[in-house]
């Protein structure tokens, strides 16, 4: 690889309102695409010591408020391949750039089995990690071997282990604690050769005995999963969103038999730390399903997604997102925090 190849070419006053699934109209000042490690390596170590860059990926977790004055860094490298294999299962090493949800395809076509319940998130591989994401019962922390980052203070590379990433309920170690200083490049996957279906869910369930298959596949999960997604969350490409806005909150067992008893009909789910509700539900409780304000709405079909249905801004998305959770408090006495990261 040449020099000039392994150089960032920085662009001034890019757009990114098709860089973001909510549409937003947004400016970068200074833009770089990414698709070369090394390349952001060699940023990272002539520059990450005086400037702190902003790393953007599928922009599918994202509500921009305001043009980003930092260098932006769109982190796209593509690739795919089996490193290792056995008889029982193979390592697979996945670039950031790659769309997730064909990356997932990608492993289904070659009887690899661990991923089918996430099928159809919007994003990259590289986001995945990062907000650990999951669905159906599902987290990438089950499937994630390692990652592998730039360092963007010195431009080294470094991998994480899955226990390094300190994965949680939509979060890890490169949401909060390490976000501005790493860079995801590459995650290694360890998938299985055997499949053992996840199918507790009842969508799930409903979905399979809509389609009479009683010993389901994996590519028969993936696709109730898609069918479902399909059904109830809008297409980016058609209405700006996000996708799930706000996460799942945790409460105590006596706060949810609380609620329990003045809401029989509350969803809730056993969780590690207590019991695990249903944010849309409270949300469409607390009446919000549906309503529109400034352009920026609810979704009318789950009312865990906000939506834009054209010419809402990111601040008016956002004062929509925090009157919801001043409603869901003062009438549950619940606090939702926003997953996607605002600007």
């Amino acid at each position: 690889m040449t020099n000039a190849q392994s150089i960032l070419e920085f662009q001034s006053n890019v757009s990114l309102k098709g860089r973001n699934t909510f549409g937003i109209a947004a400016n970068a000042k200074r833009f770089a695409e990414v698709t070369d490690e090394s390349a952001l390596q060699r940023w990272a170590n002539e520059h990450g010591k005086n400037e702190r860059p902003f790393i953007l990926g599928g922009g599918s977790n994202l509500l921009l408020t305001a043009d980003i004055a930092e260098p932006v860094l769109h982190i796209a490298p593509l690739g795919i391949r089996v490193v290792e294999q056995d008889a029982a299962s193979a390592l697979v090493e996945a670039m950031a750039g790659e769309p997730w949800h064909a990356f997932v395809l990608w492993t289904l076509e070659r009887g690899l089995c661990g991923l089918e319940n996430l099928s159809l998130i919007p994003g990259y591989v590289g986001a995945g990690p990062v907000q650990n994401i999951g669905a159906y019962g599902v987290e990438i922390k089950e499937r994630c071997e390692r990652v592998v980052a730039v360092d963007l203070r010195t431009g080294e590379l470094k991998t994480f282990s899955r226990g390094e990433c300190a994965f949680g309920y939509r979060d890890s170690i490169f949401k909060h604690l390490e976000r501005d200083r790493y860079a995801i490049t590459r995650v290694y996957f360890r998938l299985s050769k055997t499949f053992s279906a996840r199918v507790t869910y009842g969508d799930i369930q409903s979905e399979l005995a809509a389609n009479k298959v009683a010993s389901p596949t994996a590519r028969d999960v993936s696709n109730a999963v898609i069918a479902i997604r399909s059904r109830k969350l809008p297409d980016p490409a058609v209405i700006g969103n996000a996708g799930s806005f706000f996460q799942n909150p945790v409460v105590s067992v006596v706060k949810a038999d609380e609620l329990s008893a003045k809401h029989p009909t509350m969803a809730r789910y056993p969780a590690p730390d207590g019991v695990k509700l249903a944010a849309g539900w409270l949300i469409e409780h607390a009446g919000w399903k549906g309503r529109t304000i400034n352009g920026a709405g609810v979704h009318e079909k789950h009312a865990l997604v906000l939506v834009n249905h054209g010419g809402a801004t990111g601040a008016s998305l956002w004062q929509l997102a925090q009157m919801i959770q001043v409603d869901v408090l003062a009438k549950f006495g619940v606090q939702l925090e926003a997953e996607p990261r605002v600007v």
